[in-house]
This record gives C-alpha cells, sequence and structure tokens, in this order.
C-alpha cells in the first residue's frame, strides 16, 4: 500500500513539474518585446546613398559612431547612389535577420517590392533623412518612422531669406537653381517650397534649372553651362539658388573663373549649413545656407532600441534647424560638427 502512494505521489510531482513548465512556456511566448530581447546584441542593416557631399559624410559618421557607442552590431551597405544597389543590400539585411533596417533612399519611387519582402519578414524598417512613395497603397503601412527634416520647409526658408535680402518688389531677379539628384526626396521638396514662396513675388523668375546630383564637380560643370548660355542669351545671373552646399561650392568656383564676383555678382543661397559652406560664407564668397542637420545617428539608436523593447514610434520624427546668413559665420563656425 505504502509502495503504492509513492508511486502516485511521484507521478503527480511529475504533472505539476509539467504544468509549471508549460505554463513558464507561455509566459515567454506572450512576453513583451524588451523581455524576449534581454540581453541579445541589437543587429542593424543600414543602407546609405553613397558619399557625395560633406553632408552624407557628417550623416554616415554619425550613424556608425552612436550605434557603435550603443554596442549595436551595425551592417552598413554604401549605395554609392544607385537604387539597385539600396535594394540588393536590403535583401542581403532580410536573409540575414536583422532586427531592423534602415535606409536613405537614392530617389523616392521604386521600392514597392522590397519593402513588401521586408514586412512579410517582419523586420521594422525606419527611413532616414529621406521619404519614399509607392505605386499603390499607403507607405506608412512598411515601415515605423521616418526621421530627417523638412525638405520643403527648407526651400521655404531658402526663398524667404532670399526676398528679405533682396528687397525687391518689382524689379526682375533671375535665379538660376541647381537641382539635387533627380527624382529624390531633397530634390523634389526643395524646388517645391522655394517655388512656393516665389509664387508670391512675381518678379523673382528661375530662368534655368539643372541637376547638379549633390556634387561639387557636377555644381561647378552645370554652373559653367548656366554662365555661358546666359552670356550668350545676353541674360543677367542674379542669384544661384543650389539644393546644398557642395554644389554652391563647386558654383563658386566656376564664377570666379568667370571673372565674377561669387557672392558679390551672384548672390548665393543653398542648404545644408556644412562647415564648407560657413568657410565661404566668412570669405564674402556666399550669402546664406539653410541648415539641415546629418547628425541622425543618436535618434536613429534612440529608435531602434525602442523598437526592440516593444514601443510604438511617431510616424515623423523632425529635426530641428536654423538659417545663417553670412553674418553669423564667423561666430558660428566653432560650433558646427560637421
Amino acid at each position: 500500500m505504502r509502495k503504492s502512494r509513492k508511486i502516485i505521489a511521484g507521478i503527480l510531482a511529475g504533472v505539476m513539474m509539467l504544468a509549471l513548465a508549460g505554463c513558464g512556456a507561455k509566459q515567454e511566448a506572450n512576453a513583451p518585446a524588451g523581455e524576449k530581447n534581454a540581453g541579445k546584441k541589437i543587429t542593424v542593416g543600414f543602407s546609405q546613398v553613397g558619399a557625395e557631399s560633406e553632408w552624407r559624410t557628417a550623416n554616415t559618421e554619425s550613424i556608425k559612431s552612436a550605434m557603435k557607442e550603443a554596442g549595436i552590431d551595425l551592417k552598413f551597405s554604401d549605395a554609392q547612389q544607385k537604387q539597385e544597389n539600396q535594394i540588393k543590400a536590403i535583401r542581403s539585411f532580410i536573409q540575414q535577420k536583422v532586427d531592423v533596417i534602415a535606409f536613405s533612399p537614392v530617389v523616392e519611387t521604386g521600392w514597392d517590392a522590397v519593402l513588401q519582402e521586408a514586412k512579410a519578414a517582419k523586420i521594422p524598417v525606419i527611413l532616414t533623412d529621406r521619404a519614399v512613395k509607392l505605386s499603390s497603397g499607403n507607405p506608412e503601412e512598411y515601415y515605423v518612422t521616418f526621421m530627417g527634416s523638412d525638405f520643403v520647409e527648407e526651400g521655404r526658408r531658402a526663398a524667404n531669406w532670399l526676398v528679405g535680402f533682396m528687397k525687391k518688389d518689382t524689379e526682375p531677379v533671375n535665379i538660376v537653381e541647381l537641382q539635387g539628384t533627380v527624382g529624390s526626396a531633397p530634390a523634389i521638396d526643395r524646388k517645391t517650397g522655394f517655388e512656393e514662396v516665389l509664387k508670391n513675388h512675381a518678379n523673382y523668375k528661375i530662368i534655368k534649372s539643372q541637376t547638379g546630383d549633390f556634387t561639387r564637380a557636377k555644381g561647378k560643370e552645370v554652373m559653367e553651362a548656366f554662365l555661358k548660355s546666359a552670356k550668350a542669351e545676353n541674360q543677367k545671373i542674379d542669384v544661384l539658388y543650389a539644393h546644398n552646399d557642395d554644389m554652391a561650392i563647386g558654383a563658386i568656383q566656376a564664377i570666379e573663373e568667370a571673372g565674377l564676383k561669387p557672392g558679390k555678382d551672384i548672390i548665393i543661397v543653398s542648404i545644408d549649413g556644412v562647415k564648407g559652406a560657413f568657410e565661404a560664407m566668412i570669405a564674402g564668397k556666399l550669402n546664406a545656407t539653410i541648415e539641415c542637420s546629418p547628425l541622425l545617428g543618436p535618434q536613429l539608436v534612440e529608435a531602434v532600441k525602442a523598437l526592440t523593447e516593444g514601443k510604438t514610434l511617431e510616424k515623423r520624427i523632425l529635426t530641428q534647424e536654423g538659417v545663417f546668413p553670412a553674418e553669423v559665420a564667423a561666430k558660428e563656425l566653432p560650433n558646427r560638427k560637421y
């Protein structure tokens, strides 16, 4: 009899242990993302546009250093300004089962398939610096947040500064425009914002507009063509509006080689706020730069950590930026980090 009781007691103890084990497994499965990922090293796949400018170099450095400091395993890919390279990199990140994918898209469109693949793999996607558009459906369904600047507002700020600086209500003001990479969000939006303001100032006209692909070399090349064309057509160029500082700096060289004084004979306003622009303003060759901060690394790290902790992010995270005319350049230069 005692032997039977011992056998029954043993069976009951075994059943209780199995029940407790099952309960523990259920709690683990339903645990918040942060608890499940506790102690696990986070892996992020990041695809960068390229290294076309001072701004982009600073952006890359900010992301790499912030990830390293946070102890995050960063898989970095330089797309060299080619969309096909970015798509290939993102698919590689999916295959490697990274925790988060982040990228700054070369152009706005053409991302439908790869974003759908990331969503199917249940890997959250963060857009940095630039937005995307899909051929159908809502793009917000395929990314958790978009962090960066308001490019349309940057264009507005450039135009508002120009109108206030020129103080001309009736006299014609001829503007040439160096656009960014064709099809990219900053190129589209910075043009939109600039033109939006000029609609209220009929005497301000963009007489020539062409892409300089966000590079100094191309900015110089296109500005040379603008100057030759204007001379042949007996047109006066009053203003250069460049979608980034690097193109403006390249254009400054072309203006000087043509025997003109940049910043005086041709007023120049550009966007980004890199050190090179402040140096050009101090030299009297650039009149204003509109800030677009590349230091997104810490923000990106915060977003990645929040996601792995199971938190929901705001769909739009804006960076705080300002307008810097030439008169504040000398004072501000020592404060610039890029």
